[in-house]
């Protein structure tokens, strides 16, 4: 499998725990920690994807604008909603 150095930025105090799990034996090193918590975020996606898409196969279908707006308003953090809305 091909593999991509890039760069991230984390919390220091998570870098500081990361590092003390590789120190304890617990993890290989950072980037195995980083790439396993990757692999098991797009796991954990895919899964809520399909769970999500069950759930509008069930109750009618996808989302109208109106319903979205409103998931929007009521999930996403003040933050991310005015950066979309930009």
């Amino acid at each position: 499998m091909a593999t991509t150095k890039l760069t991230i930025t984390l919390q220091d105090e998570q870098l500081q725990e990361i590092r003390a799990l590789v120190a304890a034996g617990q993890a290989a090193n950072v980037s195995a920690f980083v790439q396993h918590a990757v692999g098991i975020a797009l796991s954990d996606a895919a899964g809520w994807r399909e769970m999500l898409q069950e759930a509008l196969k069930q109750t009618g279908g996808p989302l109208t604008k109106q319903e979205r707006d409103w998931a929007d308003k009521i999930l996403l953090p003040a933050r991310r909603r005015k950066r979309n809305a930009a």
